[in-house]
C-alpha cells in the first residue's frame, strides 16, 4: 500500500508544483519560461553574431541571404526589374492562352526515382494543371508575408535602426524579388502531383529531385530533411505563436490594456483563434485559396488607405521623411551601431516580412494551375515588391511622419512595438486602432492558415501523405495557436525569427545550385511568349 501511494505521489507531484507555481506567477508566465528554456539554445545557435567593429556585431544569417540575393539578381540579368512587368501580365491573365496549348507539359525530371523517392503515379501525372490560379497562388503566399512584420516588424526595425532602416529594407525587398523568383520556379518544376491533383511541393522537393540530377542525391536528401523539419517549427513559431501574440496584444490593449478582462489570459484568446483555425485548415490549400484571395485584397486596401491617409495628411512631411530615410541610411547620428546597424536592422526585418530565399513561399506557389514553371516563379516576385517596398515602406513613413521615430523608443521591446504602429496611426485617425485591430486580427488569421499549409508540406514528407499525419499535425498545430497567446513575445519572436531564418540555410544551397535549371525554364516561358505575340 505504501508503495502504492508513493507512486500516486510521484505522479502528481509535478502538477503540484505546477498548479503553486501557476498561483504565484500565472500560467502565462510560467508557459513562457518553459518555452524559453527549452528553444533558448536553438535561437543562440541560429543568431550568433560576428564581430564587425566594437559596436557592431552581424548575425550570420544575414550573409547567404544578401549574399544570395545580390548573385540571383546579376545571374538572371535582373529579373525584379526587367520581368515587372510580365509578371503583372500574367496576373492579369494576358498569356493564359499559353497554358491551352497542346502538349506542354511541366518539364519533370529524367531521373528515375524509387518508391521511398517519388511516387511512380506521381510522375505519371506530373503535368496535371495544379490546384490554385495564378493570383490565388500568390494570395495564398501573401497572405502569410504580409502581415505583421509589416506592422510590429517595421516598427521594431526604426525604433531600433532608425529612419534609415527603411531604406535598407526597400533595397532588400528588391534584392529579395530575385530569390523568390528561383525559388517558386523551382517549387513547380519538381512539384509532386498525385493522381486526385492534390501538390505537394516546395524545398523538400526541389532539394530532393534536382539535386539528385545533379548527382548529389544524398546530400539533397539531408537538406530536404533538415527544410522539412525546420518548416514545421517556422509553421509552429512565425507562422503561427508569433502571429496570435501580437493579434493578443492589440486586442488586450484596446479592451483596456492591464485592466482588461484578457489580461494574464491569452490563452483564451488563443483558444478562441485556435478553434476558427482549426475549422479553415482542414479543407486544405483549396480552401486556404478562397479564403485568402478575399481576405488578403480587403485587408491590404484597408491597411494601405490608412497609410495614405495618414501620409498625406502631412504632405507637407513626406519630404523631410524622406530626406531622414536616406541621411539615416548613410550617416545616421544617434543610432546604435551606426551604419552598419541600421543595414542590419534593415535587412532582418524585411527577411522576416517577405521571406524571400527562405523556401516557405515556393510551398504555396507549387500548387498553381500552369504548364510553365517560371510563370509561377515571376508572378512570385511581386510579393517582395508588395510587401516590402509597398507596404512596409508606407508604415515607416507613418512613424517618421508622426514621430514615433525617436530616441527613446529604442528601447522599446517587441511587445511594445506593435502599440507604436497603432499609436502612429491613432494621432491621425482616433478611431483607427479599432480597426487595425481588426486588421491585425484578420492578418494573424490568414498567415496563420497559409502557414499551416506550409508546416503540413514539410510533415508529410517526413511522415507520410496519411490521414493520421495529416490529424496529427494540424491538432499541434491549433495547440500551438494557444502557447503563441498565452507565451510573453520575448520567448515567441526568439524562436520565431529562428526557425524561418533557419530554413534559409539548406533552401539557399540548392538555389545556387538549381539556377542554371531555372534559367533554363526562364528562356522557355520567354520564348513561348514571344512566339505567341509573333
Amino acid at each position: 500500500m505504501k508503495k502504492y501511494f508513493l507512486s500516486v505521489f510521484t505522479l502528481i507531484l509535478p502538477f503540484l508544483t505546477f498548479a503553486q507555481d501557476a498561483a504565484e506567477k500565472g500560467i502565462d508566465k510560467i508557459i513562457d519560461e518553459k518555452f524559453g528554456k527549452a528553444t533558448g539554445w536553438f535561437v543562440s545557435g541560429v543568431f550568433y553574431q560576428i564581430p564587425f567593429t566594437d559596436d557592431v556585431k552581424i548575425y550570420w544569417v544575414l550573409f547567404p541571404l544578401i549574399i544570395g540575393a545580390l548573385y540571383f539578381t546579376f545571374y538572371f540579368n535582373f529579373i525584379n526589374f526587367r520581368g515587372f512587368f510580365t509578371s503583372i501580365n500574367i496576373v492579369r491573365g494576358k498569356f493564359d492562352d499559353l497554358e491551352d496549348r497542346e502538349n506542354n507539359k511541366v518539364e519533370i525530371s529524367k531521373s528515375k526515382f524509387t518508391d521511398d523517392e517519388d511516387n511512380p503515379d506521381t510522375i505519371r501525372v506530373e503535368g496535371h494543371d495544379g490546384e490554385v490560379s495564378h493570383f490565388q497562388a500568390l494570395t495564398a503566399a501573401l497572405s502569410a508575408t504580409v502581415g505583421l512584420g509589416n506592422i510590429a516588424g517595421v516598427a521594431i526595425a526604426v525604433s531600433i535602426g532608425g529612419a534609415g532602416a527603411t531604406f535598407w529594407m526597400i533595397v532588400a525587398g528588391f534584392l529579395g524579388m530575385a530569390s523568390k523568383f528561383v525559388e517558386c520556379t523551382l517549387g513547380v518544376k519538381y512539384r509532386d502531383i498525385e493522381k486526385d491533383g492534390t501538390v505537394y511541393g516546395g524545398p523538400m522537393y526541389y532539394l530532393t529531385k534536382g539535386l539528385k540530377e545533379k548527382g548529389l542525391g544524398g546530400f539533397g536528401k539531408i537538406l530536404a530533411v533538415l527544410f522539412a523539419i525546420f518548416v514545421i517549427g517556422g509553421s509552429f513559431g512565425g507562422g503561427n505563436m508569433f502571429q496570435v501574440n501580437q493579434a493578443f496584444q492589440l486586442v488586450e490593449n484596446i479592451t483596456g490594456g492591464k485592466a482588461s478582462i484578457l489580461h494574464g489570459n491569452g490563452w483564451v484568446f488563443g483558444l478562441v483563434m485556435a478553434v476558427l483555425v482549426g475549422i479553415v485548415i482542414i479543407g486544405g490549400i483549396k480552401k486556404i485559396a478562397k479564403v485568402t484571395d478575399k481576405i488578403v485584397p480587403f485587408m491590404v486596401v484597408i491597411y494601405v488607405l490608412a497609410s495614405l491617409f495618414v501620409i498625406f495628411s502631412n504632405f507637407n512631411m513626406i519630404g523631410d521623411a524622406f530626406i531622414q530615410i536616406f541621411n539615416g541610411a548613410f550617416s545616421p547620428e544617434g543610432v546604435a551601431g551606426g551604419a552598419v546597424g541600421v543595414l542590419v536592422q534593415g535587412f532582418r526585418r524585411a527577411a522576416f516580412s517577405n521571406e524571400a530565399g527562405i523556401g516557405s513561399a515556393s510551398i504555396a506557389h507549387s500548387a498553381v494551375k500552369t504548364k510553365y514553371a517560371a510563370s509561377e516563379g515571376l508572378v512570385a516576385l511581386l510579393e517582395p515588391f508588395i510587401d516590402t517596398v509597398v507596404v512596409c515602406t508606407m508604415t515607416a513613413l507613418v512613424l517618421i511622419i508622426t514621430g514615433n521615430v525617436t530616441a527613446e523608443n529604442a528601447s522599446l521591446n517587441d511587445a511594445q512595438a506593435i502599440l507604436l504602429t497603432s499609436g502612429a496611426f491613432e494621432s491621425a485617425i482616433s478611431w483607427f486602432p479599432y480597426v487595425l485591430t481588426v486588421a491585425v486580427v484578420l492578418f494573424a488569421f490568414s498567415s496563420m492558415i497559409s502557414w499551416s499549409y506550409y508546416g503540413f508540406q514539410g510533415w508529410s514528407y517526413l511522415f507520410g501523405r496519411t490521414k493520421r499525419a495529416e490529424y496529427t499535425y494540424k491538432i499541434l498545430f491549433c495547440l500551438f495557436v494557444i502557447v503563441g497567446a498565452a507565451a510573453s513575445l520575448g520567448s515567441v519572436i526568439g524562436f520565431s525569427d529562428a526557425m524561418v531564418f533557419a530554413m534559409m540555410v539548406p533552401n539557399m544551397v540548392g538555389l545556387v545550385l538549381l539556377a542554371p535549371k531555372v534559367k533554363q525554364e526562364l528562356n522557355k516561358y520567354l520564348q513561348a511568349i514571344k512566339s505567341m505575340k509573333g
